[in-house]
């Protein structure tokens, strides 16, 4: 299960903005979302066959240098004919014919996207800050009633629980978000292993 959430969609060309269908639509395919990554993590343009080769690594879970021309072909093709294309229509990155380079254009820079990846076990965040207060609404709801052995609690410390379970949540989720947006890392965050 995969979650995007964006966070900055600034103009990308005479004060139109990125919608958020645009943002989606992009977003939408794996390797529309792997060329975003490697463009946001590279400093420079990138050439397709670099984007090709990058992809297909990441496709079939291999080290880029071990993928053989045949392999990337097809996303080298598929690249070229139609997910630039869909990318440079929206206006978040340029190609250039020759050399073949693909830079990103401040539009997609200002692009923050936050891609949350879920095994089957974990559950969302949104799920869990719902959990915790839900634990915590009951907590209150015990002691104002006297439900022992929480009669005996301090409502006090429960603010005390509550703020601090909130807080140190909300550090984590924000530590494990910096991870998940595309292009803050090496690897994009669907295919970064759980540890």
């Amino acid at each position: 299960m995969m979650s995007i959430t964006t966070t900055d969609n600034e103009s990308h060309s005479a004060g139109e903005e990125l919608s958020e269908d645009d943002v989606f639509e992009m977003l939408s395919n794996r390797r529309r979302r792997y060329v975003i990554h490697a463009l946001k993590h590279a400093e420079e343009p990138v050439e397709v066959s670099e984007l090709s080769r990058d992809v297909t690594a990441w496709e079939r879970g291999i080290n880029p240098a071990d993928v053989a021309y045949d392999d990337r072909r097809n996303v080298y093709s598929t690249l070229k004919r139609t997910h630039l294309p869909k990318l440079a229509e929206q206006e978040v990155v340029t190609v250039s014919e020759d050399p073949c380079l693909v830079e990103p254009t401040p539009a997609l820079e200002s692009l923050d996207v936050y891609v949350e990846v879920l095994s089957s076990q974990e559950i969302p965040w949104s799920l869990y800050y719902v959990g915790l207060a839900c634990v915590a609404a009951a907590l209150l709801l015990a002691i104002s009633t006297g439900t022992p052995p929480f009669a005996a609690l301090d409502p006090a410390d429960i603010a005390v629980f509550v703020t601090t379970a909130f807080g140190v949540s909300a550090v984590i989720h924000y530590l494990v978000g910096r991870r998940a947006r595309l292009g803050s890392t090496e690897k994009p965050p669907e295919l970064r292993k759980r540890e």
